[in-house]
């Protein structure tokens, strides 16, 4: 078997779709089994679509097209319990794990006074609290024998993005945590990345945030603009950081905050 990730084992959550699916494709294309988890369900406070059984179930056929294994699940990954058991499952019938993809998540557009208590609690719940579940089900499977935790931040996560506060507090509350992890970890072998993208389509997008950033408040849109003359950066280009976060040729990075921002950040 030949591939960066060959015969690994990888846990993917938000995986029906968007950069989840791009992951758990790349991943499947150098070689990794996979597990894939999502909602496959929309949520009351979330203005657009969720994923459904039907894209899980395609990605799925994705990645079984490449010729590697895939088990799914339906799991909110808000209910840590649910989760723990699909990735148990998952394990047993992989024969193991050795790296996990935090990637679901979630985000609500609205300025200060318009940003509900419940939209807060919903994106909380998912993006840090979910990606915590993620981290947790995923190392008792990782602590014998090593392996990699990457949590999908954002660059909201590393500058003050505005209009989605609950998003901006959530992605940087996944960093801390990150490193928090990466620093007690560390003497099992097992290394916690972060992964922070500029924008990418996904359908991952509240109508609410564009209207306010091209009407209301115009005023804040150079914050979202990349230094590189593109709009958007492609979900295969985070794939990438990920299968190199996943791969053996990441051996002895960890704590890392890996952007791919477009020069975002740097504005």
């Amino acid at each position: 078997m030949s591939g960066r990730v060959a015969g690994k084992r990888v846990l993917v959550t938000g995986a029906a779709r968007g950069m989840g699916r791009s992951h758990a494709v790349r991943l499947a294309e150098e070689g990794a089994d996979l597990i894939l988890v999502d909602i496959c369900a929309s949520l009351p406070e979330i203005e657009y679509p969720l994923a459904t059984t039907e894209d899980l179930d395609e990605t799925a056929r994705l990645v079984t097209e490449l010729g590697r294994r895939a088990v799914s699940h339906v799991v909110d990954v808000r209910d840590g319990a649910a989760l723990a058991a699909a990735v148990d499952d998952g394990v047993a019938e992989l024969g193991g794990l050795d790296a996990s993809v935090a990637n679901a998540g979630v985000i609500t557009g609205g300025t200060w006074d318009t940003t509900t208590s419940r939209q807060w609690r919903t994106v909380v719940d998912v993006n840090l609290i979910g990606t915590w579940n993620t981290c947790s089900a995923a190392l008792p499977h990782l602590v014998e024998h090593g392996g990699s935790l990457i949590n999908i931040s954002s660059v909201a996560g590393l500058k003050g993005s505005p209009l989605h506060t609950p998003y901006t507090a959530s992605k940087h509350g996944v960093v801390g945590m990150s490193r928090a992890l990466a620093n007690e970890l560390a003497a099992v072998n097992v290394r916690v990345n972060t992964v922070h993208p500029t924008g990418v389509e996904t359908g991952m997008r509240p109508d609410t945030l564009h209207g306010l950033l091209h009407e209301a408040r115009a005023d804040l849109g150079p914050i979202f603009q990349n230094a590189l003359p593109i709009v958007m950066t492609e979900a295969r280009d985070v794939s990438n950081a990920v299968l190199f976060l996943v791969s053996d040729e990441s051996r002895h990075v960890t704590g890392l905050e890996f952007k791919v921002d477009a020069g975002v950040t740097l504005r």
